[in-house]
């Protein structure tokens, strides 16, 4: 799991409509730098060291898994996004959008490309008062003092209004939803995805332990002999990894992400076992199904078969070196079957046939979008 930061940011504008602008900021921080924990009031103040419009100022907090010179080149890349054109002149002027670091964790960063804690925040009372409005508490780490009492010993002397407007936090996954359960065809990249998820929003990760089943092997070889047992065998050790793994958490404080639900036991069973035991397997799979927690989310990753095929070859599993298009067929089937019953589950589909999550972070992001606006 990868280690979150803490940041704490300013951002000011005095171009346009600046609330958009603020707004627009903010949710661009939000998919691409990381979860968005406080934002302050908006406080509109006069241009600082330069003749311009009045700026609305605001400072947040957010959780990061980016070191620090990838948050500022994040950040440049935002206010790039969001049209901020940059002077090499060194002098001060109007900004559509202006975004510093001011803390990140407890560090004290001299470089030639970032100084942390930003250098002039302690004369600047536009900094100061919306920091201190969400950290008070927090320390500066040169000062060794209280984000409070720094602001208790400025100089700057400009005046500061609050004012009414108020801005909206994005909503974090980890507070969206309990649990995410992620599916797919084989191949389809949703271990992948469970792992990222996992990894940006500190959750609590759930795999499938297909590997440690020893009927896998021996049904690509001889799918009517082993398809019985190797559902049956599935069907018990999914129920028991699910009962035992999310009795292990609390589903009302903890964020769970599983590359895999109950239900796929039985498209995979309808796909593989004969009229006969099909039957008898569906008896005992409502029996498992009725116990099993349903997730707050149900994502299906869709890939069109060729691009599966395509993942299946470049993991290489020897085992799954043989599978026809035709077997991925019947299991897309089944579960668009599945996904066409299911009405009370919060159902999500996503086509990642022609993107790239894992490498290129745009899709990755992309994705990010679609989940926490679904």
């Amino acid at each position: 799991m990868k280690i979150q930061n803490h940041t704490y940011l300013s951002l000011g504008t005095n171009q346009g409509n600046k609330l958009e602008n603020l707004q627009n900021a903010i949710n661009l921080i939000a998919v691409e730098i990381g979860d968005v924990q406080k934002i302050s009031s908006i406080y509109k103040t006069p241009a600082w060291g330069f003749k311009g419009n009045n700026f609305y100022n605001i400072c947040m907090q957010v959780f990061t898994n980016q070191n620090p010179e990838e948050l500022i080149a994040s950040l440049l890349q935002i206010e790039k996004k969001l049209g901020r054109e940059r002077n090499n002149l060194g002098v001060y002027q109007n900004r559509n959008i202006d975004i510093d670091i001011l803390l990140f964790n407890d560090e004290i960063i001299l470089s030639k490309d970032l100084i942390v804690p930003h250098s002039k925040m302690l004369a600047r009372k536009f900094v100061m008062v919306p920091l201190a409005e969400i950290a008070p508490n927090a320390f500066h780490p040169i000062e060794k003092k209280q984000i409070r009492i720094c602001l208790q010993n400025i100089n700057d002397t400009s005046e500061i209004e609050k004012i009414e407007e108020k801005l909206i936090c994005p909503i974090s996954l980890s507070e969206k939803y309990n649990y995410i359960a992620i599916e797919g065809n084989i191949g389809a990249g949703k271990t992948s995805l469970a792992k990222m998820l996992s990894d940006e929003f500190t959750g609590k990760l759930v795999l499938e332990r297909f590997a440690d089943n020893p009927f896998l092997p021996k049904f690509y070889e001889d799918k009517e002999r082993y398809a019985f047992p190797l559902e049956m065998s599935f069907l018990a050790d999914r129920y028991q990894q699910l009962s035992d793994d999310l009795a292990q958490f609390d589903l009302f404080k903890n964020f769970i992400i599983s590359d895999y639900y109950i239900f796929k036991s039985l498209i995979f069973a309808q796909v593989t076992l004969s009229k006969d035991e099909l039957f008898l397997y569906k008896k005992m799979f409502n029996l498992i199904y009725k116990e099993i927690t349903k997730p707050d989310l149900y994502i299906y990753l869709y890939q069109n078969t060729d691009r599966l095929l395509e993942n299946i070859k470049k993991r290489g599993r020897s085992y799954e070196q043989n599978i026809e298009k035709s077997y991925l067929t019947k299991i897309h089937d089944g579960y668009v079957s599945f996904i066409n019953t299911q009405k009370k589950l919060n159902l999500l589909i996503i086509d990642v046939s022609e993107i790239d999550f894992v490498n290129n972070k745009k899709d990755y992001n992309f994705i990010i979008d679609k989940i926490k606006n679904n």
